[in-house]
């Protein structure tokens, strides 16, 4: 499995849990981890076997934004780092999954802070779980910068405008409970939880039928850009084809006998 001294990265059953390892930073990002960030999401998406993919924070912290000192690089250690990104200078922006998104759902699990690039790289997730003393927000207008890692795009899609902006243009931190009063997060548990409960997300996503999770996910995401009747055309041409797959009939089979599927991806 990849990973790097900031990104740890560890199977738990089927599915791929990724930990943002700098909790002395509050897991402020840095090259070693977003070349981690850009590794396991193709790693994931590149093996059968994972199913769906969690993101959490190592310390009781999920992400505090950039380090720009550590983006740097500097040392040796630092220059193989660099290079990747000068081979790849989007790469960046795929860990952030500004530019990339997997095909395996991936699944939150936030305590702490989660703020600017943090908040950033949660848009990029597609169902979130906090702890109860989780913080949010946007901070860059206070610093007199912009939220460039598609905020200004992908906020106002998945939360109401005026909130979105709120949150854009105020720079103000927002606890749990109001991040899942506005429709950031889905789920508020108890601190020290969260990862816990991605988990037992993420198993019961396993236990569906993987073709057809991947084809609704990407359903949902290509149906956002397009009008209804797009929308409606283009799942017609995603959903019926996983009717006539393998697996489909292993439902059935498995619905009609009172067991659990055994799926194999065909």
């Amino acid at each position: 499995m990849s990973g790097t001294e900031h990104l740890t990265v560890q199977r738990e059953g089927a599915t791929l849990v990724l930990t943002l390892n700098r909790p002395q930073a509050k897991n402020a990002l840095s090259l070693p981890m977003l070349v981690g960030l850009y590794d396991g999401w193709i790693e994931a998406d590149g093996d059968d076997r994972v199913r769906s993919i969690v993101l959490t924070g190592a310390g009781g912290s999920f992400c505090a934004g950039m380090d720009l000192k550590a983006l740097a690089g500097r040392g040796m250690e630092g220059q193989r780092y660099r290079d990747r990104l000068t081979a790849d200078p989007d790469l960046h922006w795929k860990a952030m999954l500004r530019h990339y998104r997997p095909r395996k759902p991936v699944v939150a699990a936030v305590e702490g802070p989660c703020v600017a690039g943090g908040t950033e790289i949660l848009q990029g997730t597609d169902i979130r779980v906090a702890g109860e003393s989780a913080t949010f927000g946007l901070f860059e207008v206070r610093r007199g910068l912009f939220p460039i890692g598609g905020s200004t795009v992908r906020l106002p899609r998945q939360i109401p405008r005026t909130h979105a902006l709120e949150m854009l243009l105020t720079g103000r931190p927002y606890s749990a409970s109001e991040a899942a009063a506005i429709g950031l997060v889905g789920h508020v548990v108890p601190d020290g939880s969260a990862l816990e409960t991605a988990l037992e997300i993420a198993e019961r996503i396993n236990a569906c039928g993987p073709l057809a999770v991947e084809a609704v996910k990407a359903s949902v995401y290509e149906a956002a850009e397009l009008t209804e009747t797009e929308g409606l055309a283009a799942e017609l041409k995603r959903g019926w084809p996983v009717f006539d797959t393998e697996d489909a009939k292993e439902g059935a089979r498995a619905f009609t006998e009172k067991r659990p599927p055994v799926y194999r991806r065909a």
